[in-house]
């Protein structure tokens, strides 16, 4: 889900409708499910065809399920508008908030609206990659009829051309070799996002979000926080959806600004969960934040201007986000 003064690039919306085309036709599955809530938080971001492509998956696997889009308070008249049909889809439901309850709060109100046992949120911006995603899950789910568990399908970031110069698809091309279950698996909990996960429903709504978090950034490191205090496993499988669609430079860093800020609001609670406060840690515990903090200041102006440029550093990237967070704690 995109937060707040995010933009859409032309180029990738196109590539998305194009994996969305090809995967259109697929095959029938063999489910032993009861059925199944696909849950997809939203905010100014369209996200009929992506509805659209679960929709035919659940069809073909001839599957009780439902859809249900909750939007967050979207402000973008157009998207709220194309978004409008997904009530016209078979077993979709579209809910508009008027209000912005905040990235936790909505996926929270998702679950208590859901009628199934087994609840998949998928974030709003993500794009179905693979043919037998809905299939994959399904087999997870008859594995783990009677445990608590989490399942985690990660997501994949395809190589696309005309991109080159954005900054938010060279991080995540630059990092996609963490994506794999096997690399996720090493740090169970904290390698964990809210983009693309099942659970079952009775123990979402026993273990609900923190809706603490408001704004962007960490709601989903703070509930994996919450699912290994109350003992509930998370398994982590390849089962990707596809993040195709990149803001640009400028709304990212202001995206990523805003994620440092609720890092330094929540610093305490997840000081074992962030590589960038055990940095943090170390430097205070040389007894050198303080002269780091100092040194790197006169450079955030520099670093923020390559960053919001055409060829942006991602070594600048990494020195920006430590530069703001010391400003910060």
């Amino acid at each position: 889900m995109k937060c707040k003064g995010s933009s859409k690039s032309s180029h990738s919306e196109t590539f998305c409708i194009r994996l969305a085309e090809k995967y259109k036709n697929i095959r029938t599955f063999v489910i032993d499910m009861q059925g199944l809530s696909i849950l997809v938080p939203t905010y100014n971001d369209e996200c009929l065809t992506l509805v659209r492509s679960l929709s035919d998956e659940c069809r073909q696997a001839d599957m009780p399920y439902e859809i249900i889009v909750g939007d967050d308070g979207s402000t973008d008249k157009d998207v709220v508008e194309t978004n409008r049909g997904i009530d016209l889809e078979s077993n979709c439901r579209y809910i508009i908030n008027n209000v912005n309850r905040g990235r936790a709060a909505i996926r929270n109100f998702l679950g208590r609206q859901a009628k199934y046992d087994w609840l998949l949120f998928i974030d709003s911006d993500m794009t179905v990659v693979d043919e037998k995603f809905i299939g994959k899950y399904a087999d997870m789910a008859e594995k783990y009829v009677d445990n608590p568990t989490v399942i985690y399908g990660g997501y994949c970031v395809p190589e696309q051309s005309g991109l080159d110069s954005n900054l938010r698809y060279r991080y995540e091309r630059s990092c996609r070799h963490e994506h794999t279950a096997e690399k996720r698996a090493e740090r169970p909990y904290s390698d964990f996002h809210t983009s693309n996960f099942m659970i079952r429903r009775k123990d979402f709504l026993a273990h609900p979000l923190d809706e603490n978090y408001r704004h962007y950034g960490y709601e989903d490191v703070a509930y994996g926080q919450t699912l290994r205090q109350a003992g509930i496993g998370i398994d982590h499988i390849d089962n990707p959806m596809g993040f195709c669609r990149f803001e640009d430079n400028a709304h990212f860093v202001a995206k990523t600004e805003e994620g440092l800020r609720t890092l330094a609001q929540f610093k305490d609670s997840l000081k074992d969960y962030s590589r960038l406060l055990q940095v943090v840690d170390m430097l205070r515990n040389l007894h050198a934040k303080g002269i780091a903090s100092v040194l790197l200041r006169p450079l955030s102006l520099l670093l923020r201007h390559n960053l919001t440029g055409s060829n942006p550093s991602l070594t600048a990237f990494k020195v920006y986000k430590l530069s703001y967070l010391l400003q910060l704690i």
